[in-house]
């Protein structure tokens, strides 16, 4: 299991809240203080729920289980794809499209339409049946779908979970997984919700350095677990859609006590 420390995520500048005026009051539990008007996040509950998104990510790797990444903000857009594709999971990176998941059916149909156009473009370029205004027209269309497709367009069935960057920039995708009752996992600073949220991970999403520092671990961990189980050939199918691995991991402990027994709940539960 990737076991990210206190040290590392220091580094990385995971403890960088926001200015606390702009704080969300249900992030309390996980703001160690506030330093020159800035929140400084609680580096001990970060490591603790990190271990517990990423024990929950093992086991939908190990069944094979397709996560989509999702990061459309400038800071989360390129590491969201290299990382995403590194693990050979499903990334979002551009604009999240209304319905992509409740809608799928429809989302199926543009990406078909995205190969159709692919197809119909370099066999014009080897009959040369083309004028320069058509090929033009195509090279157009192409573009402004993969822009938004690219990273979905070998996804053939709804996501297995999400994994998230930015609860609020993302809350569209976030509602919709709710919707179809598709697990989020999801990085969350001090001026956000975890509304919606099954496995919350407290920490900066704004910084690259700290983005990188988690989507790299959760791609790294996928991309291990998916090479055993292949190996193995292992019988177990996927759990898309299934609650019976999903667990309630926004756990809000006042005292070591209540952790305790928070972190044990889980473990028999697992």
């Amino acid at each position: 299991m990737s076991n990210l420390s206190v040290k590392e995520m220091i580094s990385a500048g995971v403890h960088f809240g926001h200015q606390s005026k702009y704080w969300n009051p249900k992030m309390r539990p996980y703001i160690f203080t506030t330093y020159n008007k800035l929140h400084i996040i609680n580096l001990d509950k970060s490591v603790e729920h990190f271990k517990l998104a990423i024990s929950y990510i093992e086991k939908l790797s190990k069944n094979n289980a397709k996560i989509l990444f999702v990061g459309t903000k400038r800071a989360a857009r390129d590491i969201i794809s290299e990382h995403a594709k590194n693990a050979g999971m499903p990334y979002v990176n551009n604009r999240w499209l209304g319905g992509m998941l409740t809608n799928f059916d429809t989302v199926k149909k543009s990406i078909q339409k995205l190969e159709g156009l692919k197809k119909h473009l370099e066999a014009s370029k080897i009959l040369d049946n083309m004028s320069k205004k058509e090929t033009l027209t195509i090279k157009k269309q192409i573009t402004k779908l993969e822009k938004n497709l690219d990273g979905i367009k070998d996804l053939e069935k709804l996501p297995d979970a999400l994994f998230v960057i930015d609860t609020r920039y993302e809350k569209i995708a976030i509602q919709e997984a709710n919707k179809l009752n598709i697990p989020v996992i999801a990085v969350v600073d001090s001026n956000n919700s975890f509304d919606g949220v099954d496995f919350m991970i407290p920490g900066n999403d704004d910084s690259m350095s700290s983005i990188k520092l988690f989507v790299s671990e959760v791609s790294k961990t996928i991309k291990s677990n998916k090479t055993s189980v292949t190996s193995a050939k292992t019988e177990n199918q996927s759990p898309q859609g299934k609650k019976s691995l999903k667990k309630k991991q926004v756990i809000e402990v006042s005292s070591k006590s209540e952790k305790k027994d928070a972190v044990s709940k889980k473990t028999e539960n697992d």
